[in-house]
């Protein structure tokens, strides 16, 4: 029995969490056993789903199966993205020179501040009155 090659990646963005499993293929696209396109209507987010795989010319070279859970769909794109990137560093460590300069690499660390005691949100204080 002949094994195929897998490639996978985990991408973190705010609070979505997306697992990536890059095969070769045709460049057909899965979230959450879904179709690309019914998943991720804007088109935004799917440009940005896209963009490792246009920057490192594999458009049609995998498929990929993604499984995401948290956040909103912007948050996920952004996890996707950052799964694809991961798991293409996996298919060939040289992708790196394209991807670290287009920003593709580096996690966005920015996640919802929590809310404080005293305040009605992160930062927003109760309406100040003199009497």
């Amino acid at each position: 029995m002949a094994k195929t090659a897998m490639y996978c990646g985990t991408g973190r963005r705010k609070s979505a969490v997306a697992r990536v499993i890059l095969r070769p293929g045709k460049g057909l696209i899965t979230i959450n056993k879904r179709a690309f396109e019914e998943y991720l209507p804007s088109a935004l987010a799917r440009l940005d789903v896209c963009q490792p795989l246009v920057l490192t010319a594999n458009e049609n070279t995998f498929d990929i199966s993604v499984n995401v859970f948290g956040g909103g769909l912007i948050g996920q794109s952004g996890a996707i993205r950052l799964g694809i990137t991961r798991a293409l560093l996996d298919v060939n460590p040289e992708y790196r020179k394209v991807l670290k300069p287009a920003g593709m690499i580096t996690r966005d660390p920015r996640v919802k501040e929590r809310k404080k005691y005293g305040l009605k949100g992160a930062r927003r204080a109760p309406q100040f009155s003199k009497r």
